[in-house]
């Protein structure tokens, strides 16, 4: 998909929770929201596998959607001519950020805070 169809839906996300941010991918009606979901989906599920974070905690920090490169073919028309077609692609990164106070992380995975 173009980049510009794909930054329609990820202004609408930016900043919200991980919750938040499933039920409004699929609620809204643009193609490009499946992908996107299944982007964040992903992400989530690597934060609590990887690192050990509490999906309910996400909140998406960065997202942003740069182009890739355009795909050009050639169409067969009619005498023989070939009509050219351009399909765009993009780029799109999601960073999720932790907001649980109760941890911090070092080298070795995640620790609770001593609270005395």
């Amino acid at each position: 998909m173009s980049a510009h169809k794909a930054r329609r839906v990820v202004d609408q996300i930016r900043g919200r929770s991980y919750e938040e941010t499933l039920m409004i991918l699929e609620l809204m009606p643009y193609r490009a929201c499946y992908p996107i979901f299944k982007l964040v989906y992903s992400a989530a599920a690597n934060a609590s596998h990887n690192m050990g974070f509490n999906e309910a905690d996400l909140v998406i920090s960065k997202a942003e959607v740069n182009e890739g490169i355009t795909v050009k073919k050639l169409k067969p028309r009619a005498r023989g001519r070939g009509y050219p077609i351009k399909r765009s692609t993009c780029h799109i990164t999601i960073v999720l950020k932790n907001t649980s106070p109760d941890l911090y992380y070092d080298d070795y995975g995640p620790r609770f805070l001593k609270i005395s």
